[in-house]
């Protein structure tokens, strides 16, 4: 049995240019609740991950992060709920894969600090 084996991830990273602004948007555009912050990081919860937002220490750090997946429920209600918040899409919820009766949505967003990331839910098609 190997015993240094990956678990689970515990906490994703995400660079920001201007930490207030990037506060206001992952707590009151998409909802997250903020555990803290300080003046160069906020952390988030995101469903019992951690999302930590930070100025980057170095210039090696400061291109945008990866893309962020947030599962909902209904991706129609959720797209639109986001969009009366202000957050802007590029494009609505489509269909990205169909395995068999199952189908995957989502809506992509940027954040206030250029990064990318989407709104995603499963539909059972009928």
């Amino acid at each position: 049995m190997i015993t240094t084996a990956v678990q689970k991830i515990s906490q994703i990273g995400v660079p920001v240019k201007d930490i207030a602004r990037a506060i206001d948007f992952y707590k009151e555009q998409l909802g997250l609740s903020l555990l803290f912050n300080t003046d160069t990081m906020a952390f988030f919860d995101c469903g019992g991950l951690r999302l930590m937002l930070s100025l980057p220490e170095r210039e090696q750090f400061t291109h945008a992060s990866s893309v962020l997946y947030f599962d909902v429920t209904d991706i129609d209600l959720s797209y639109a709920d986001f969009q009366a918040r202000g957050v802007e899409f590029s494009g609505p919820p489509h269909c990205v894969v169909k395995n068999g009766p199952a189908e995957t949505w989502m809506a992509f967003f940027e954040d206030t600090e250029g990064n990318t990331h989407a709104l995603t839910s499963d539909k059972i098609s009928s």
